[in-house]
């Protein structure tokens, strides 16, 4: 693994990369099959990652055709990282066992131990059969989208196609982790400006904001669009934030403390609202909402505004916000909604929704189209990694636990064969030009 480090810091040719010898293990964090019910009876919000997550050597997988196995420099925590590790809303394993019996190579997949991640950036080390597209040495983001596309329901929107899974979650062999195998359509550019783990951090998070707020597949989010985002500095809503802000569209941030509605006014956003300081309660108790409360948060929107409800709310909280989302959204707005970070069962009056013309858009991740944009937009400087703290490989556990208990801001990184952070860098020019917008969180 030494090896593969040296070359690629030593930005080594493609035949340099190609007479490397894979080795035949790796370190990677795992999950282990025979702890599923470790978390049986301890409530959501005390499961610890730390318990769970696990840092072993793998034996290195077989490369099937149209595939890459990839050097990861960097990785990420992503909320699908939390819900493996703390086993909901069910065990992923079961994700590997169906996997498993669709073809031979997918048995590979369906193994007593997962291998988690959904985010990574480093270099091709080999590709499968049938691939042109990348060799080795090419320096790579993935993300998470794999699909087989052999079902014609997938080849207008890939998102659409029946085997569709988010790799690292739904998949084996993710991106927390010294080496990785993804689907060679799941391959970017790396952002020449960027860091790795600065690189990695985007992917999942800023592909899903497109889709859900910009694409014609989610909101078709327009200029002068009042857009409320719930979670504006967090890992999604940040990207959100920035994609309302240059849009030309009028973002109403919701956050959880000043230093969180600091970092909304840092992105360009100017109507923030800090929920914990003006002590919104949207439940009564376990079982009964407040709807005065939805008034009332209705009411300070429009205050904000000059009278304006949103024409799209930015949802992503799920169960504790999604009956105040429906309320206030405009007549004729839309509700575009994934995640549900606080519960899945969502709640709401449907007097509101279907008198006033409401819609309800779920948005999962992105297509590859999605994905490529968003990730062109990241390379051009024009949307920046809202990257905040970075771990070693070894501490993914307690970078998970921080994204659990909301302890964080913007997105956590993970280092993986990236001896230090602030490596990467191929194009200084625009680094210096951008660099301010990027260290906003990592001064936070």
């Amino acid at each position: 693994m030494e090896r593969i480090r040296a070359a690629i810091l030593a930005d080594a040719d493609s035949a340099d990369f190609a007479s490397i010898p894979i080795p035949e293990s790796y370190r990677a964090v795992t999950l282990h099959k025979d702890e599923q019910e470790i978390f049986t009876g301890v409530p959501t919000w005390e499961r610890d990652p730390r318990l769970s997550l696990h840092l072993d050597d793998v034996p290195t997988p077989e490369l099937a055709a149209g595939e890459a196995l990839i050097a990861v420099m960097a990785s990420s925590i992503n909320y699908n990282t939390v819900w493996s590790s703390i086993y909901e809303p069910v065990s992923t394993f079961g994700f590997l066992e169906k996997l498993g019996r669709t073809n031979d190579y997918a048995k590979r997949h369906d193994l007593p131990y997962h291998v988690i991640g959904s985010d990574a950036a480093g270099v091709v080390l080999r590709v499968g059969p049938g691939v042109n597209a990348w060799k080795p040495g090419d320096r790579v983001v993935a993300h998470c989208l794999s699909v087989e596309l052999e079902s014609p329901m997938g080849h207008n929107d890939t998102m659409m196609d029946p085997e569709q899974r988010i790799w690292g979650f739904e998949t084996n062999f993710g991106g927390l982790a010294e080496l990785a195998i993804v689907k060679t359509n799941q391959l970017l550019p790396k952002p020449a400006h960027l860091t790795w783990e600065e690189a990695a951090s985007p992917g999942l998070v800023n592909s899903t904001a497109y889709r859900q707020l910009v694409s014609r597949n989610g909101a078709g989010m327009k200029q002068g669009d009042t857009v409320l985002i719930w979670g504006a500095s967090g890992g999604l809503g940040s990207y959100a934030t920035q994609y309302a802000v240059n849009g030309g569209a009028v973002p109403v941030c919701v956050v959880s403390s000043p230093e969180k509605a600091d970092l909304c006014r840092a992105m360009g956003a100017e109507l923030v609202i800090d929920r914990s300081a003006e002590a919104y309660r949207f439940w009564k108790d376990e079982s009964t909402q407040d709807p005065k409360e939805w008034q009332r948060l209705g009411k300070r929107i429009r205050e904000l505004t000059g009278g304006d409800d949103p024409d799209i709310v930015f949802e992503h909280p799920g169960r504790e916000t999604f009956g105040a989302s429906v309320y206030v959204t405009r007549k004729g707005g839309t509700i575009v909604t994934c995640a549900s970070t606080s519960g899945f069962m969502h709640e709401y009056d449907n007097r509101y929704l279907w008198m006033n013309l409401k819609r309800i858009v779920g948005s999962h991740f992105a297509n590859y189209r999605e994905a490529y944009e968003a990730n062109r937009l990241i390379a051009k400087g024009m949307i920046h990694p809202t990257l905040s703290k970075t771990f070693a490989l070894e501490d993914a556990g307690q970078a998970a636990l921080e994204v659990h208990r909301n302890a964080h801001q913007g997105k956590v990184g993970v280092l993986a064969l990236a001896p230090e952070e602030g490596l990467g860098v191929t194009d200084p020019e625009l680094r210096a030009r951008v660099e301010p917008q990027i260290n906003r969180f990592r001064n936070s």
